[in-house]
């Protein structure tokens, strides 16, 4: 029964969106992206990292240089998903915006 229980809590969560940053501490590099599940994107980044399979040749690079611990995940903000997706776009679209220019990154 604790199995079923978890499963279903798991389906029901409710899934929040938004901006996150990853820096190499001994490059200064940054990259900014938007996840539609910040619960989920650490994980999909560090195994993609972990693989080699990440499709950013830069971040990429940076990872073999200076390895995978020099690599830090940061959430830079996060909004629930209960509005409308044109409205979702649009905030997504201006935030990306903002935190590459504010922190000079790489948009991935």
């Amino acid at each position: 029964m604790d199995r079923k229980a978890a499963t279903t809590a798991y389906k029901e969560r409710k899934s929040v969106c938004g901006i996150y940053a990853l820096r190499c501490a001994p490059s200064g590099e940054v990259w900014v992206g938007y996840a539609p599940d910040m619960e989920k994107i650490r994980n999909r980044l560090d195994f993609t990292l972990r693989t080699g399979a990440t499709p950013h040749r830069s971040l990429k690079e940076a990872c073999q240089r200076h390895g995978l611990q020099a690599i830090a995940f940061e959430s830079l903000e996060e909004r629930d998903e209960d509005e409308p997706s044109f409205a979702r776009d649009a905030w997504r679209k201006a935030r990306l915006a903002h935190w590459r220019e504010e922190l000079g990154a790489v948009v991935i």
